[in-house]
């Protein structure tokens, strides 16, 4: 075995560290959802608010 690399994680220490690797990974997917979620929400608006204008005129 490499003496450079860490010790293997016991089973405990193995499902903590994927919990918490998802739990990030969630995170993360949550906050883009939202991010798209708003652009989306602007530019329709936008494109809503140049459609009215269109047709006004």
């Amino acid at each position: 075995m490499d003496p450079s690399l860490p010790p293997r994680r016991t089973g405990r220490e193995r499902l903590v560290a994927v919990r918490e690797w998802i739990v990030r990974g969630r995170r993360t997917a949550l906050a883009q959802l939202l991010r798209g979620a708003c652009y989306g929400a602007g530019t329709g608006a936008v494109g809503l608010f140049f459609l009215w204008v269109e047709h006004r005129m």
